[in-house]
């Protein structure tokens, strides 16, 4: 999946004029956002469904702090995938590569009630389309 790519705004910054440690997780949320909606599915439309996945846990580890003006990349991708639970893995890196950050975060299926569903029998449909997209990240690394 392609990285999203942002230039760290101003108000990003702490007065030690480095990035601020909160903005990274909204990084991650972003790239999250943007690699659903590639796989076909939105946040949008899953809301319109009644559909949530609220964050239940996350971590980071910041490698190297960004400053204003600097452009980073973040990648997301699927790390572990129950139909009840769903982890990501996150890389945040500079254009030429080099690490920025590394993170996680884990979630869990929830339907217009707010009770935890079993992505299989409720939305068996976005249910096959995370399974496809595991099995083509498993292609791509087998082929790396």
């Amino acid at each position: 999946m392609k990285p999203i790519s942002h230039m760290v705004h101003y108000y990003e910054t702490d007065k030690m004029g480095v990035t601020h440690h909160s903005n990274y997780i909204r990084w991650m949320e972003n790239a999250r956002i943007d690699y659903l909606g590639q796989i076909g599915c939105g946040y949008a439309e899953c809301e319109a469904m009644g559909l949530t996945a609220p964050v239940t846990g996350f971590s980071c580890r910041i490698k190297s702090s960004t400053r204003f003006g600097d452009e980073v990349l973040i990648s997301a991708r699927i790390l572990k995938y129950t139909g009840v639970r769903l982890n990501f893995s996150y890389r945040v890196t500079r254009p030429d590569g080099s690490a920025v950050a590394e993170g996680e975060t884990d979630h869990c299926f929830l339907n217009a009630d707010g009770k935890v569903i079993a992505l299989q029998r409720e939305f068996p449909q976005l249910h096959e389309n995370l399974l496809a997209q595991i099995e083509r990240e498993k292609g791509e690394e087998n082929h790396a």
